[in-house]
Protein backbone atom coordinates (compact mmCIF):
# COMPACT_ATOMS: atom_id res chain seq x y z
CA UNK A 1 0.00 0.00 0.00
CA UNK A 2 1.30 3.73 -0.57
CA UNK A 3 -0.35 7.33 -0.21
CA UNK A 4 -1.84 8.87 -2.64
CA UNK A 5 0.66 11.17 -5.44
CA UNK A 6 -1.26 14.89 -4.57
CA UNK A 7 -2.60 15.72 -1.33
CA UNK A 8 -4.51 18.75 0.24
CA UNK A 9 -4.89 20.84 3.60
CA UNK A 10 -8.76 19.03 4.12
CA UNK A 11 -9.25 22.07 6.61
CA UNK A 12 -11.00 19.67 9.07
CA UNK A 13 -8.41 19.26 12.37
CA UNK A 14 -9.03 15.20 12.93
CA UNK A 15 -9.23 14.57 8.85
CA UNK A 16 -5.37 16.19 8.15
CA UNK A 17 -4.50 16.40 4.41
CA UNK A 18 -6.77 14.25 2.29
CA UNK A 19 -6.00 13.35 -1.52
CA UNK A 20 -6.52 16.27 -4.16
CA UNK A 21 -9.33 15.01 -6.01
CA UNK A 22 -11.28 14.10 -2.80
CA UNK A 23 -13.98 16.80 -1.09
CA UNK A 24 -14.76 17.09 2.53
CA UNK A 25 -18.32 17.45 3.42
CA UNK A 26 -20.63 17.99 6.23
CA UNK A 27 -23.23 15.12 7.17
CA UNK A 28 -26.40 17.69 6.94
CA UNK A 29 -25.10 18.95 3.60
CA UNK A 30 -25.32 15.37 2.36
CA UNK A 31 -28.64 14.68 3.29
CA UNK A 32 -31.31 14.49 6.26
CA UNK A 33 -30.67 13.89 9.63
CA UNK A 34 -33.85 12.74 11.67
CA UNK A 35 -35.17 10.98 15.34
CA UNK A 36 -36.01 7.67 15.48
CA UNK A 37 -39.09 6.70 17.73
CA UNK A 38 -39.54 3.49 18.56
CA UNK A 39 -41.98 1.31 20.86
CA UNK A 40 -40.10 -1.35 23.89
CA UNK A 41 -39.13 -4.51 24.22
CA UNK A 42 -42.16 -5.45 24.87
CA UNK A 43 -43.16 -5.36 20.97
CA UNK A 44 -40.52 -7.84 19.87
CA UNK A 45 -41.82 -11.06 17.96
CA UNK A 46 -39.82 -13.99 16.68
CA UNK A 47 -40.29 -13.26 13.38
CA UNK A 48 -41.30 -9.54 11.69
CA UNK A 49 -39.85 -6.73 10.42
CA UNK A 50 -35.62 -6.21 11.86
CA UNK A 51 -35.76 -3.75 14.49
CA UNK A 52 -32.35 -1.64 15.04
CA UNK A 53 -32.35 -1.13 18.84
CA UNK A 54 -29.66 1.57 19.81
CA UNK A 55 -28.18 -1.25 22.39
CA UNK A 56 -27.43 -3.19 18.97
CA UNK A 57 -25.23 -0.51 17.95
CA UNK A 58 -23.25 -0.88 21.21
CA UNK A 59 -22.95 -4.66 21.22
CA UNK A 60 -22.00 -4.47 16.72
CA UNK A 61 -18.58 -4.54 16.14
CA UNK A 62 -18.82 -4.08 12.57
CA UNK A 63 -19.32 -0.80 10.56
CA UNK A 64 -22.02 -2.64 9.01
CA UNK A 65 -25.85 -4.05 9.94
CA UNK A 66 -26.39 -7.38 8.09
CA UNK A 67 -29.08 -8.53 10.86
CA UNK A 68 -30.93 -7.93 14.07
CA UNK A 69 -31.46 -9.71 17.10
CA UNK A 70 -35.12 -8.55 17.42
CA UNK A 71 -37.98 -8.12 15.48
CA UNK A 72 -41.92 -6.83 15.79
CA UNK A 73 -45.21 -7.31 13.91
CA UNK A 74 -45.29 -5.41 10.77
CA UNK A 75 -48.52 -3.82 11.65
CA UNK A 76 -46.42 -2.52 15.37
CA UNK A 77 -43.61 -1.31 12.83
CA UNK A 78 -45.85 0.50 10.58
CA UNK A 79 -47.65 2.43 13.52
CA UNK A 80 -44.58 2.95 16.25
CA UNK A 81 -41.35 2.45 14.63
CA UNK A 82 -39.16 4.52 11.80
CA UNK A 83 -38.50 2.53 9.12
CA UNK A 84 -35.08 2.90 7.57
CA UNK A 85 -33.77 2.21 4.04
CA UNK A 86 -30.71 0.66 2.64
CA UNK A 87 -27.66 2.63 3.40
CA UNK A 88 -29.28 4.69 5.92
CA UNK A 89 -26.44 5.32 8.74
CA UNK A 90 -27.76 4.90 12.65
CA UNK A 91 -26.34 6.62 14.66
CA UNK A 92 -26.47 5.67 18.89
CA UNK A 93 -28.32 9.14 20.65
CA UNK A 94 -26.49 8.20 24.34
CA UNK A 95 -23.89 6.24 25.76
CA UNK A 96 -22.14 5.29 29.23
CA UNK A 97 -18.42 5.61 28.14
CA UNK A 98 -16.52 7.91 25.36
CA UNK A 99 -16.38 4.91 23.13
CA UNK A 100 -20.11 4.46 22.75
CA UNK A 101 -20.53 8.33 22.12
CA UNK A 102 -22.65 8.27 18.55
CA UNK A 103 -21.66 5.21 18.10
CA UNK A 104 -22.78 4.24 14.46
CA UNK A 105 -23.66 1.47 11.31
CA UNK A 106 -24.84 1.62 8.04
CA UNK A 107 -28.11 -0.46 7.46
CA UNK A 108 -27.14 -3.02 4.49
CA UNK A 109 -30.05 -5.16 4.75
CA UNK A 110 -32.44 -5.57 1.95
CA UNK A 111 -35.71 -5.36 2.50
CA UNK A 112 -38.28 -3.63 5.35
CA UNK A 113 -36.50 -2.80 8.45
CA UNK A 114 -36.99 -0.33 11.22
CA UNK A 115 -35.42 1.41 14.39
CA UNK A 116 -36.29 2.16 17.95
CA UNK A 117 -36.28 5.17 19.68
CA UNK A 118 -33.08 6.86 21.19
CA UNK A 119 -31.58 6.10 17.41
CA UNK A 120 -30.32 9.24 14.64
CA UNK A 121 -30.75 8.81 11.28
CA UNK A 122 -28.70 10.08 8.37
CA UNK A 123 -30.35 9.29 5.30
CA UNK A 124 -28.03 10.60 2.03
CA UNK A 125 -29.46 12.86 -0.81
CA UNK A 126 -26.50 12.00 -3.03
CA UNK A 127 -24.62 9.28 -4.12
CA UNK A 128 -22.83 7.32 -2.02
CA UNK A 129 -21.20 3.78 -1.76
CA UNK A 130 -23.29 2.48 1.57
CA UNK A 131 -20.34 0.27 2.88
CA UNK A 132 -17.84 2.95 2.11
CA UNK A 133 -20.48 5.93 4.22
CA UNK A 134 -19.98 3.34 6.98
CA UNK A 135 -16.82 3.06 7.57
CA UNK A 136 -16.39 7.00 7.12
CA UNK A 137 -18.42 7.36 9.82
CA UNK A 138 -17.55 5.45 12.41
CA UNK A 139 -13.81 5.10 11.85
CA UNK A 140 -11.66 6.05 14.66
CA UNK A 141 -11.03 9.39 14.05
CA UNK A 142 -14.62 9.98 13.26
CA UNK A 143 -15.46 8.12 16.56
CA UNK A 144 -13.05 10.30 18.29
CA UNK A 145 -14.57 13.86 16.74
CA UNK A 146 -18.32 12.52 18.26
CA UNK A 147 -17.14 11.60 21.15
CA UNK A 148 -15.89 15.42 21.92
CA UNK A 149 -19.83 16.08 20.66
CA UNK A 150 -21.68 13.84 23.50
CA UNK A 151 -22.83 16.25 26.63
CA UNK A 152 -23.90 15.06 29.63
CA UNK A 153 -22.38 13.43 32.72
CA UNK A 154 -23.28 10.28 34.15
CA UNK A 155 -24.85 9.45 30.12
CA UNK A 156 -23.60 11.13 27.51
CA UNK A 157 -25.81 12.22 24.76
CA UNK A 158 -25.10 12.91 21.20
CA UNK A 159 -27.92 14.90 18.82
CA UNK A 160 -28.97 15.29 14.82
CA UNK A 161 -27.85 18.71 15.16
CA UNK A 162 -24.36 17.88 16.72
CA UNK A 163 -23.85 15.03 13.56
CA UNK A 164 -24.96 17.72 10.96
CA UNK A 165 -21.41 19.10 11.71
CA UNK A 166 -19.61 15.61 11.30
CA UNK A 167 -16.96 16.29 8.42
CA UNK A 168 -15.86 13.54 6.24
CA UNK A 169 -13.53 13.11 3.42
CA UNK A 170 -15.99 11.75 -0.15
CA UNK A 171 -14.00 10.11 -3.36
CA UNK A 172 -15.70 9.96 -6.02
CA UNK A 173 -18.14 6.70 -6.15
CA UNK A 174 -16.19 4.67 -7.79
CA UNK A 175 -13.23 5.07 -5.53
CA UNK A 176 -15.81 4.62 -2.28
CA UNK A 177 -16.52 1.13 -3.75
CA UNK A 178 -12.81 -0.08 -4.50
CA UNK A 179 -12.40 1.43 -0.67
CA UNK A 180 -14.97 -0.72 0.82
CA UNK A 181 -14.60 -3.81 -1.15
CA UNK A 182 -10.66 -3.80 0.00
CA UNK A 183 -11.82 -3.01 3.93
CA UNK A 184 -14.21 -5.60 3.88
CA UNK A 185 -12.06 -8.62 2.63
CA UNK A 186 -9.23 -6.79 5.05
CA UNK A 187 -11.27 -6.46 8.30
CA UNK A 188 -12.62 -9.81 7.50
CA UNK A 189 -9.16 -11.54 7.26
CA UNK A 190 -7.99 -9.33 10.78
CA UNK A 191 -11.61 -10.64 12.17
CA UNK A 192 -10.65 -13.87 11.42
CA UNK A 193 -7.23 -13.74 12.86
CA UNK A 194 -8.71 -12.47 15.94
CA UNK A 195 -11.62 -15.26 16.47
CA UNK A 196 -9.06 -17.77 16.02
CA UNK A 197 -6.62 -16.25 19.16
CA UNK A 198 -9.69 -16.14 21.19
CA UNK A 199 -10.62 -19.34 20.47
CA UNK A 200 -7.56 -20.60 21.30
CA UNK A 201 -7.05 -18.59 24.41
CA UNK A 202 -10.61 -20.44 25.28
CA UNK A 203 -8.98 -23.47 24.92
CA UNK A 204 -5.70 -23.02 26.91
CA UNK A 205 -7.88 -21.29 29.68
CA UNK A 206 -9.89 -24.59 29.52
CA UNK A 207 -6.80 -26.79 29.73
CA UNK A 208 -5.34 -24.50 32.67
CA UNK A 209 -8.47 -25.31 34.67
CA UNK A 210 -8.91 -28.75 33.69
CA UNK A 211 -5.16 -29.14 35.35
CA UNK A 212 -6.12 -27.43 38.34
CA UNK A 213 -9.03 -29.41 39.05
CA UNK A 214 -7.51 -32.39 38.43
CA UNK A 215 -4.87 -31.15 41.08
CA UNK A 216 -6.36 -29.99 43.57
CA UNK A 217 -9.00 -32.63 44.44
CA UNK A 218 -6.57 -35.57 44.05
CA UNK A 219 -7.85 -36.92 40.64
CA UNK A 220 -3.55 -37.28 39.28
CA UNK A 221 -0.43 -36.66 41.53
CA UNK A 222 0.64 -33.37 39.39
CA UNK A 223 4.25 -33.55 40.15
CA UNK A 224 4.13 -36.96 38.32
CA UNK A 225 0.90 -36.68 36.18
CA UNK A 226 -0.26 -39.88 36.92
CA UNK A 227 -2.83 -41.44 39.18
CA UNK A 228 -2.63 -41.91 43.08
CA UNK A 229 -1.74 -45.44 44.08
CA UNK A 230 -5.17 -45.67 45.99
CA UNK A 231 -8.65 -43.45 46.10
CA UNK A 232 -11.26 -44.04 48.62
CA UNK A 233 -14.51 -42.83 48.10
CA UNK A 234 -14.86 -38.97 49.45
CA UNK A 235 -17.56 -37.80 51.99
CA UNK A 236 -17.03 -34.71 50.86
CA UNK A 237 -20.68 -33.62 48.28
CA UNK A 238 -18.79 -32.24 45.51
CA UNK A 239 -15.98 -34.94 45.49
CA UNK A 240 -17.07 -38.28 44.41
CA UNK A 241 -13.58 -40.10 45.79
CA UNK A 242 -10.09 -38.46 46.93
CA UNK A 243 -6.53 -40.02 47.15
CA UNK A 244 -6.49 -42.60 50.89
CA UNK A 245 -4.12 -40.60 52.65
CA UNK A 246 -6.05 -37.10 52.56
CA UNK A 247 -8.38 -36.32 55.39
CA UNK A 248 -11.48 -34.25 54.57
CA UNK A 249 -12.41 -31.50 56.97
CA UNK A 250 -15.44 -29.16 57.68
CA UNK A 251 -14.11 -25.51 56.28
CA UNK A 252 -14.61 -24.12 59.45
CA UNK A 253 -12.08 -25.83 60.71
CA UNK A 254 -9.42 -24.32 58.91
CA UNK A 255 -10.99 -21.34 58.38
CA UNK A 256 -12.69 -18.16 60.54
CA UNK A 257 -13.50 -14.80 60.26
CA UNK A 258 -11.38 -11.80 60.48
CA UNK A 259 -12.64 -9.61 62.82
CA UNK A 260 -11.07 -6.71 63.08
CA UNK A 261 -11.80 -3.24 61.66
CA UNK A 262 -9.46 -1.20 59.28
CA UNK A 263 -6.19 0.11 61.07
CA UNK A 264 -5.44 3.80 60.76
CA UNK A 265 -2.91 3.08 57.94
CA UNK A 266 -4.54 0.46 55.68
CA UNK A 267 -4.16 0.97 52.16
CA UNK A 268 -7.86 0.23 50.68
CA UNK A 269 -8.07 -2.91 48.49
CA UNK A 270 -10.11 -4.15 45.62
CA UNK A 271 -11.15 -7.58 45.52
CA UNK A 272 -10.66 -9.25 41.84
CA UNK A 273 -11.42 -12.24 40.14
CA UNK A 274 -8.52 -11.65 37.20
CA UNK A 275 -5.49 -10.47 39.85
CA UNK A 276 -6.86 -11.08 43.90
CA UNK A 277 -7.03 -8.69 45.92
CA UNK A 278 -4.71 -6.16 45.42
CA UNK A 279 -4.25 -2.67 46.48
CA UNK A 280 -7.08 -0.62 44.55
CA UNK A 281 -4.06 2.20 42.75
CA UNK A 282 -2.85 -1.22 41.87
CA UNK A 283 -5.78 -2.03 40.05
CA UNK A 284 -5.94 1.07 38.24
CA UNK A 285 -2.73 0.78 36.78
CA UNK A 286 -3.94 -2.86 35.83
CA UNK A 287 -6.69 -1.21 33.79
CA UNK A 288 -5.38 1.93 32.99
CA UNK A 289 -8.46 3.97 34.51
CA UNK A 290 -9.52 5.51 37.83
CA UNK A 291 -12.19 3.91 40.26
CA UNK A 292 -14.60 5.17 42.89
CA UNK A 293 -12.75 5.70 45.86
CA UNK A 294 -14.79 5.76 49.31
CA UNK A 295 -13.65 8.60 51.03
CA UNK A 296 -16.55 8.23 53.94
CA UNK A 297 -17.08 5.13 56.96
CA UNK A 298 -13.74 3.82 56.39
CA UNK A 299 -13.49 2.65 60.13
CA UNK A 300 -16.56 0.42 58.88
CA UNK A 301 -14.18 -1.47 56.71
CA UNK A 302 -12.49 -4.86 57.54
CA UNK A 303 -8.67 -5.36 58.12
CA UNK A 304 -6.94 -7.65 55.68
CA UNK A 305 -3.76 -9.77 56.24
CA UNK A 306 -1.91 -11.09 53.19
CA UNK A 307 -2.40 -14.96 52.21
CA UNK A 308 -6.14 -14.09 53.66
CA UNK A 309 -9.24 -15.00 51.12
CA UNK A 310 -11.71 -13.22 50.76
CA UNK A 311 -15.17 -13.69 50.10
CA UNK A 312 -16.33 -10.84 47.61
CA UNK A 313 -20.21 -10.22 46.01
CA UNK A 314 -18.34 -12.26 42.85
CA UNK A 315 -17.09 -15.22 44.81
CA UNK A 316 -20.52 -17.63 43.42
CA UNK A 317 -18.68 -16.70 39.92
CA UNK A 318 -15.23 -17.08 40.51
CA UNK A 319 -14.30 -18.49 43.62
CA UNK A 320 -12.47 -16.71 46.56
CA UNK A 321 -9.97 -14.29 46.39
CA UNK A 322 -7.08 -15.01 47.69
CA UNK A 323 -4.97 -11.11 49.50
CA UNK A 324 -1.71 -10.14 48.12
CA UNK A 325 -1.48 -6.85 50.09
CA UNK A 326 -2.29 -5.96 53.41
CA UNK A 327 -4.75 -3.43 54.00
CA UNK A 328 -8.55 -2.97 54.39
CA UNK A 329 -11.88 -3.66 51.86
CA UNK A 330 -15.38 -3.26 52.18
CA UNK A 331 -17.34 -4.34 54.91
CA UNK A 332 -19.99 -6.28 53.00
CA UNK A 333 -17.16 -8.96 52.00
CA UNK A 334 -16.41 -11.67 54.54
CA UNK A 335 -12.38 -11.99 55.07
CA UNK A 336 -11.15 -15.69 56.19
CA UNK A 337 -7.87 -16.72 58.25
CA UNK A 338 -6.66 -19.71 58.56
CA UNK A 339 -6.56 -21.58 61.79
CA UNK A 340 -4.26 -23.92 61.59
CA UNK A 341 -1.45 -24.46 59.11
CA UNK A 342 -2.25 -24.64 55.42
CA UNK A 343 -0.36 -23.91 51.92
CA UNK A 344 -1.73 -20.61 50.79
CA UNK A 345 -1.20 -22.09 46.74
CA UNK A 346 -2.93 -25.32 47.37
CA UNK A 347 -5.87 -23.65 48.42
CA UNK A 348 -5.30 -20.21 46.04
CA UNK A 349 -6.06 -22.76 43.41
CA UNK A 350 -8.55 -25.01 45.41
CA UNK A 351 -10.78 -22.06 45.79
CA UNK A 352 -10.80 -21.07 42.22
CA UNK A 353 -11.30 -24.79 41.12
CA UNK A 354 -14.51 -24.95 39.16
CA UNK A 355 -15.70 -28.01 41.29
CA UNK A 356 -15.44 -25.36 44.17
CA UNK A 357 -17.06 -23.26 43.03
CA UNK A 358 -20.40 -25.29 41.52
CA UNK A 359 -20.45 -26.26 45.10
CA UNK A 360 -20.57 -22.83 46.77
CA UNK A 361 -22.89 -21.60 43.91
CA UNK A 362 -25.20 -24.93 44.97
CA UNK A 363 -25.27 -23.11 48.75
CA UNK A 364 -27.63 -20.53 47.51
CA UNK A 365 -30.51 -19.30 45.36
CA UNK A 366 -28.96 -15.95 44.00
CA UNK A 367 -32.00 -15.65 41.40
CA UNK A 368 -34.74 -16.03 43.64
CA UNK A 369 -33.56 -14.04 46.67
CA UNK A 370 -30.86 -11.75 45.27
CA UNK A 371 -28.46 -12.33 48.18
CA UNK A 372 -24.62 -12.22 48.37
CA UNK A 373 -22.33 -15.42 49.43
CA UNK A 374 -21.35 -15.61 53.47
CA UNK A 375 -20.03 -17.28 55.96
CA UNK A 376 -22.67 -20.05 56.25
CA UNK A 377 -22.51 -20.42 52.70
CA UNK A 378 -18.94 -21.22 53.06
CA UNK A 379 -18.94 -23.38 55.90
CA UNK A 380 -21.43 -25.67 54.00
CA UNK A 381 -18.83 -26.99 51.62
CA UNK A 382 -16.36 -29.15 53.22
CA UNK A 383 -12.49 -29.36 51.85
CA UNK A 384 -9.76 -31.94 50.66
CA UNK A 385 -7.00 -31.71 52.95
CA UNK A 386 -3.46 -33.07 51.85
CA UNK A 387 -0.98 -33.60 54.50
CA UNK A 388 0.55 -30.23 54.14
CA UNK A 389 3.81 -31.18 52.76
CA UNK A 390 2.26 -32.08 50.21
CA UNK A 391 0.11 -29.08 49.61
CA UNK A 392 3.36 -27.30 49.33
CA UNK A 393 4.10 -29.86 46.29
CA UNK A 394 0.83 -29.32 45.01
CA UNK A 395 1.26 -25.39 45.17
CA UNK A 396 4.34 -25.55 43.96
CA UNK A 397 4.27 -27.81 40.94
CA UNK A 398 1.00 -25.92 39.62
CA UNK A 399 2.43 -22.92 39.86
CA UNK A 400 5.36 -24.39 37.54
CA UNK A 401 3.12 -26.13 34.97
CA UNK A 402 0.70 -23.03 34.78
CA UNK A 403 3.19 -20.86 34.04
CA UNK A 404 3.61 -22.21 30.21
CA UNK A 405 -0.22 -21.63 30.18
CA UNK A 406 -0.03 -18.00 31.53
CA UNK A 407 2.68 -17.52 29.09
CA UNK A 408 0.86 -18.40 26.63
CA UNK A 409 -2.51 -16.79 26.89
CA UNK A 410 -0.34 -13.48 27.66
CA UNK A 411 1.05 -14.00 24.48
CA UNK A 412 -2.08 -14.46 22.79
CA UNK A 413 -4.20 -11.34 24.19
CA UNK A 414 -1.04 -9.43 22.95
CA UNK A 415 -1.51 -10.74 19.51
CA UNK A 416 -5.11 -9.75 19.68
CA UNK A 417 -4.09 -6.54 20.79
CA UNK A 418 -2.10 -6.24 18.10
CA UNK A 419 -4.81 -7.33 15.61
CA UNK A 420 -7.16 -4.60 16.86
CA UNK A 421 -4.98 -1.83 17.25
CA UNK A 422 -3.79 -2.42 13.13
CA UNK A 423 -7.06 -2.76 12.42
CA UNK A 424 -8.34 0.51 13.52
CA UNK A 425 -5.66 2.34 11.46
CA UNK A 426 -5.96 0.47 8.60
CA UNK A 427 -9.84 1.28 8.67
CA UNK A 428 -8.58 4.81 9.57
CA UNK A 429 -5.91 5.33 6.93
CA UNK A 430 -7.69 4.06 3.99
CA UNK A 431 -11.15 6.14 4.92
CA UNK A 432 -9.95 9.23 5.22
CA UNK A 433 -7.49 8.69 2.01
CA UNK A 434 -3.83 8.27 3.85
CA UNK A 435 -3.62 5.00 1.60
CA UNK A 436 -4.11 4.56 -2.24
CA UNK A 437 -6.01 0.92 -2.29
CA UNK A 438 -7.48 1.40 -5.76
CA UNK A 439 -5.09 -1.13 -7.36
Amino acid sequence: MKPYNAMKDSGVEWLGDVPEHWQVRQLGRMGRMFKGNGGTKADETDEGIPCVRYGDLYTNHSFHITETRSCVDPRVAERAYTSIEYGDVLFAGSGETIEEIGKSAVNLMRGPACCGGDVIVFRPSIAMNAAFLGYATDCPPAALHKARMGRGFTVMHIYGTDLKRLNIAVPPVVEQTAIARFLDHATSRIDRYIRAKQKLIELLEEQRQATINEAVSGQIDVETGRPYPSHRVSDIGWLQRVPSHWETRRSKRVFRPRLELARPNDVQLSATQAWGVIAQTDFEERVGRKVVRISQHLDKRRHVEIDDFVISMRSFQGGLERAWTRGCIRSSYIVLRATTGISCDFFGFLFKSSGYINALRSTADFIRDGQDLNFDNFCRVDLPFPPLDEQWRIGRALNKRLRAFSSAIEKSRREMALLTEFRQRLVADVATGKLDVRD
